[in-house]
Parts: structure tokens; C-alpha cells; sequence
């Protein structure tokens, strides 16, 4: 599998070791953004190179984040589980916290806590089910088992 269809490929599987690979590739990106940014300010062909960037790693995110499900046997519907229920619960979590949303400001850091907390727990999952777990062994509905030895 070359780098094009490992970032950019929606079928298949791939194991735990190119997903990390794929992470790897994404921090690296950010830190080369983030540097050029420093330097370059507010720089309009910077900003418009930031964007572009960022919708192709957004992107390819989901895009190895699919193909890990895959390797583990799961829809990529999944994906809408492990990218949005974190953000949203993590956006009330926030909401209550600053905007002091409830009856209450007690009650407010209460269910801000609660929010914040249930976004961690399933970002956490996340990180275990896409990252760490092994995937299926053999073939399944997805294709054939990315660690399986090739028998020449």
C-alpha cells in the first residue's frame, strides 16, 4: 500500500502499525503548519495553503480512521461515534462550563463536568479501538487480514 491510498484510500484495511504511521504523518504536518505560520504571520498565501492542508488532513483522517474500523471488523458509520459525539460533548461541556448554562452556577459546573468527562471516556475508547486493539484475524467482509504472511 503506498502513501496515496494509506491516506487517501477509503477501502481496505490497514493494521495498528500504518494507522500510527498515518498519526505520525499528521503531527508532522501540524508542526511544519505551525512553524511556517510563526514565521509567515498573517500571510494571505499562507493562510490559504493552511486551509487547503487542513481539508486534505481532515480528509485523510477519516479516511485511515475507516480503513482501521475496517481491520477491526466495524462500519465506518463508527467514525460519526469516535469524530462528532467527542466534539459535541466536549462544545456542552464547555457551554456549561463559561456560559453557566442550568438553574445553577453549581449545577452548571456539575453537568460541564459530566459532559467533559463522557467526551474523554469516549475519546479514550477511541484511542483503544482504533490505535491498540488488533484487528480481525484473516479475511473479513472488508478484505484480506493486512498482517497475514504473503506466500510466494
Amino acid at each position: 500500500m503506498n502513501f496515496g491510498q494509506l491516506l487517501f484510500g477509503f477501502s481496505g484495511r490497514i493494521n495498528r502499525g500504518k494507522y500510527w504511521l498515518a498519526i505520525l504523518i499528521f503531527v508532522i504536518v501540524g508542526l511544519i503548519m505551525g512553524t511556517i505560520g510563526f514565521f509567515a504571520e498573517e500571510a494571505i498565501a499562507f493562510q490559504i495553503l493552511n486551509l487547503i492542508v487542513s481539508i486534505a488532513t481532515f480528509v485523510a483522517g477519516i479516511a485511515v480512521g475507516i480503513k482501521r474500523l475496517h481491520d477491526r471488523d466495524k462500519s465506518a458509520w463508527w467514525m460519526l461515534l469516535f469524530y462528532v459525539v467527542p466534539s459535541v460533548l466536549f462544545g456542552l461541556g464547555g457551554a456549561f462550563f463559561f456560559y453557566g448554562l442550568g438553574a445553577e452556577a453549581g449545577g452548571s459546573i456539575i453537568a460541564g463536568g459530566v459532559f467533559t468527562v463522557l467526551g474523554l471516556a469516549v475519546l479514550i475508547w477511541a484511542i483503544v479501538e482504533l490505535g491498540c486493539l488488533r484487528g480481525t484475524v484473516g479475511p473479513n467482509r472488508f478484505g484480506p487480514d493486512p498482517l497475514a504472511e504473503v506466500v510466494t
